[in-house]
């Protein structure tokens, strides 16, 4: 059944999360959505399937989630010394490429974050102000997981990053497994109708799962709203195979991609999880020049530490932001590659 027309109110927004400075969200309207599960407008209607949906994703690479080595996709060249770019595109030029600390100082940067995310989103951000995305905000383990299985979804990525948008924001704010499990299946669809996105009724059925597994099986008595799966975390520890065994099977519709989806992003606080670089992220840094191998990567990211601007990074002591930094690095090359800005994005930052 379609939501009703009146939009619902918002909502207090409890586990508002950090944020690099930049985001915004789609205006919610009044019209009443259509009742068969399609587009609401032409612009969902004609979406582009490029950028791709992330669910056309490659093999993982580097660490597998049981934290065993696999084959390696390709290495970083040696040399650190700016070299001529080759053309990657008919769209491309050719241009000096910047050396690896310019392009990891770069890709870290909220300046990076500008140019690796959908335009309607840069919009969203000009439009409203201080609100949480997937691109640039920092969110916390449910919220995660909540995006992993909205990008696995086969839509595309522009139209994955409207919806998260939309429900983790005013006056939606579905920050918690509470909060979404309160919000009752009208608001959770009227959120998806907002989003303007396709598969409506199966992605908010879908959200009415995630919300009723975290609360039965993945929260502790220390999270009772059910941000942080600390269950999961504290009875799983360093096994994340077995982590991710039981996501897999407690909640409906999240596979092999959205886990990958969601280790890649948490792996800086679930460390047994570090460092992982799935297969679509290993095509996109590839493509930068960086290495795929996630501890070719993280010891690149150490040998140049102390040359990078970092204290814009989320983490409480060194340690911690140098994982960040890291999942900001795999997070960008993605959005890169998704965006076809990878060009763009090596000229930014050799002119840094």
């Amino acid at each position: 059944m379609p939501p009703k027309k009146k939009t619902p109110k918002a909502t207090a927004n409890a586990n508002a999360s950090t944020t690099n400075g930049d985001d915004k969200v789609e205006h919610h309207t009044n019209e009443e959505p259509k009742i068969a599960d399609e587009p609401a407008d032409d612009e969902a209607k004609n979406e582009e399937e490029k950028p791709e949906p992330e669910s056309k994703a490659p093999a993982l690479a580097g660490k597998n989630l049981d934290g065993n080595a696999s084959k390696k996709r390709g290495k970083a060249t040696a040399t650190d010394e700016p070299r001529k770019a080759s053309r990657r595109s008919g769209r491309s030029v050719a241009r000096n490429e910047p050396s690896k600390q310019q392009l990891l100082n770069y890709m870290i940067s909220p300046a990076a974050a500008e140019l690796t995310r959908p335009d309607d989103e840069l919009e969203d951000v000009k439009s409203r102000g201080d609100i949480k995305t997937y691109s640039a905000s920092v969110l916390n383990p449910f919220e995660e997981l909540l995006c992993a299985v909205i990008l696995s979804r086969p839509i595309s990525h522009r139209l994955g990053l409207r919806t998260i948008r939309t429900v983790l924001n005013d006056p939606y704010d579905f920050n918690s497994a509470k909060a979404l499990k309160d919000a009752g299946d009208e608001k959770r669809l009227q959120s998806v109708y907002d989003a303007r996105t396709q598969h409506k009724d199966k992605t908010a059925a879908q959200m009415g799962i995630i919300a009723d597994a975290v609360l039965q099986n993945f929260t502790s008595d220390s999270d009772k709203d059910g941000t942080q799966l600390q269950k999961l975390r504290d009875e799983c520890g360093d096994d994340v195979d077995a982590a991710a065994d039981q996501l897999k099977a407690q909640i409906k519709g999240l596979g092999k991609t959205g886990l990958e989806i969601f280790f890649r992003r948490v792996q800086w606080i679930w460390t047994a999880a570090f460092p992982n670089i799935d297969g679509r992220t290993a095509d996109s840094l590839r493509m930068l020049g960086l290495p795929q191998d996630g501890s070719e990567l993280e010891t690149l990211i150490e040998d140049n530490w102390k040359k990078l601007e970092t204290k814009h990074l989320a983490g409480d002591d060194e340690a911690a932001k140098k994982k960040r930094a890291f999942v900001v690095l795999l997070e960008r090359a993605t959005g890169a590659q998704l965006e076809q800005k990878i060009d763009a994005v090596l000229g930014a930052a050799a002119e840094a």
